[in-house]
């Protein structure tokens, strides 16, 4: 491996570790067709690209879908867009929204193995600087921790997307 240069180096020496994103649900999200929408959500953070199913004629849709990316760079935010579904036209953007990993990984990073389920580590309130609708909790649930958020839906008129974030550690990374 040495001296190798970057072509020896396998990817799990970059890699943290995996976020799974629980795309949970779309709340009151943009018309784009006649009086409803066919939702689906991408979700991108450096290289990588995921997308859930389309949810037809729905603009609440509710997708509790898990999307695993790959984290090598923690300071990295993700971007989520909703898309309306158009099967003859390009697909409408519904909105997007911006989200900083950081507060995440910092309470990751304190390793607390010990403390009670429920317990709040840390909340993060909305500001101009974030895309939260409202206050984000990062909690430790069944000995995992968990953050729950709501993002306000930029670029559009209306819309707010649920989401769920979980670490997940893999044997052989490089580990937070």
């Amino acid at each position: 491996m040495e001296g190798e240069g970057n072509s020896g180096k396998s990817l799990m020496e970059d890699l943290l570790g995996l976020l799974r994103i629980r795309i949970k649900r779309g709340v009151n999200l943009a018309v784009r067709d006649v009086n409803t929408s066919d939702p689906y959500v991408v979700v991108k953070m450096g290289k990588q690209k995921l997308k859930t199913r389309v949810i037809k004629k729905d603009i609440n849709p509710e997708w509790n879908e898990d999307l695993t990316l790959s984290v090598t760079d923690p300071v990295l935010p993700f971007i989520l867009t909703v898309y309306d579904h158009d099967t003859f036209t390009a697909d409408d953007k519904m909105g997007d929204a911006e989200f900083d990993l950081s507060p995440y990984i910092d309470a990751l990073k304190m390793n607390l193995a010990d403390i009670p389920n429920g317990t709040v580590i840390t909340r993060i309130q909305p500001s101009r600087q974030n895309c939260l609708a409202e206050e984000s909790c990062i909690t430790c649930t069944d000995g995992k921790i968990v953050q729950d958020v709501v993002l306000r839906l930029r670029n559009v008129e209306c819309g707010e997307l649920e989401i769920q974030l979980q670490w997940i550690d893999l044997p052989g990374s490089k580990g937070l």
